[in-house]
C-alpha cells in the first residue's frame, strides 16, 4: 500500500500543480494583449478617424511618398477616391486608405 502511494505521487498534491501552466498562460495573454493587441487597435482607430477627417484643401502624405493639397473626393465602384493636385496642371488620384499622414489642414 505504501509503495502505490509513493510511485502515484502521494495522492491529492499532485493534483495542485495542473492549475499553474493555466495560470502562466492567462497571464502570458494578458500582457500580450495590454503591450501589443490594444496599442496596435488604438493606433487604428486613430488612424480611421484622421482618414474620415481628410477634406478638401488638407496636405497630406500619401503611404507611397506623394505630397499634395486634396483639391475633390469622389467614389469609384465602393472606392474612396482623393484627388490631389501634387504640382501645377498635375493631379492625382489616391484611394483614401493610402493617406499615411495629414500634414495640414485647409490650407
Amino acid at each position: 500500500m505504501y509503495a502505490l502511494v509513493w510511485m502515484t505521487g502521494g495522492g491529492a498534491e499532485g493534483q495542485g500543480g495542473s492549475w499553474s501552466p493555466l495560470i502562466l498562460l492567462v497571464l502570458m495573454f494578458a500582457v500580450f494583449y495590454f503591450l501589443i493587441i490594444r496599442p496596435q487597435q488604438k493606433r487604428q482607430r486613430q488612424h480611421q478617424k484622421m482618414l474620415a477627417a481628410v477634406d478638401n484643401g488638407d496636405r497630406v502624405l500619401t503611404s507611397g511618398g506623394l505630397i499634395g493639397n486634396v483639391v475633390g473626393t469622389k467614389e469609384v465602384e465602393g472606392v474612396a477616391i482623393l484627388v490631389l493636385k501634387i504640382a501645377e496642371n498635375t493631379k492625382v488620384e489616391v484611394s483614401r486608405t493610402h493617406i499615411q499622414q495629414v500634414l495640414e489642414k485647409n490650407r
